[in-house]
């Protein structure tokens, strides 16, 4: 296993064949499969605020094939905070403790960066998204947004570096 930033033109035929094999939360999530312009926006997207600069794109590498993704900010919701913005597996790797990996890297550069929390949107549709993040030690802010284009509710959760 490698985990190894992630550059866009280079990396994004591997990001939108990722994506592809994880369509089941792109469907979940935008209620649309991915497309390219989607494994294109994981390199520009970010949150308000946020620093485009400071953004890092990592990928989890298993037996050399991209595995999953993660997208860290920095400057959301707080100024000093960090931001997930999205991490994603691949299915056939779900529930082997890939995630906990990838996650516990985030951490470290949110934690070499200073950030002294690391926050994250979960759909409240993805119950077993929310168990993997809770199980992590994020807690519910109480803070939360309707997305008037999917219907979701999307709940911040927040962790403590």
């Amino acid at each position: 296993m490698v985990i190894r930033s992630l550059s866009p033109g280079t990396d994004t035929d591997l990001v939108e064949a990722l994506y592809a094999e994880a369509a089941d939360y792109w469907l979940l999530a935008d209620r649309v499969p991915p497309d390219r312009a989607k494994a294109e926006a994981f390199f520009t997207d970010a949150p308000p605020g946020a620093d485009p600069a400071r953004t890092q794109r990592l990928g989890l590498f298993v037996e050399g094939r991209l595995s999953g993704v993660a997208e860290l900010s920095f400057g959301f919701p707080e100024p000093q905070d960090a931001y997930l913005g999205l991490m994603i597996l691949a299915p056939r790797l779900r529930g082997q403790g890939h995630g906990r990996r990838l996650l516990a890297k985030v951490e470290d550069r949110a934690r070499r960066a200073g950030a002294p929390r690391l926050c994250l949107g979960v759909l409240d549709a993805n119950p077993r998204g929310r168990a993997f993040w809770e199980r992590e030690g994020f807690g519910d802010t109480g803070t939360f947004r309707d997305d008037p284009d999917t219907g979701h509710r999307i709940r911040r959760l927040l962790k403590v570096l």
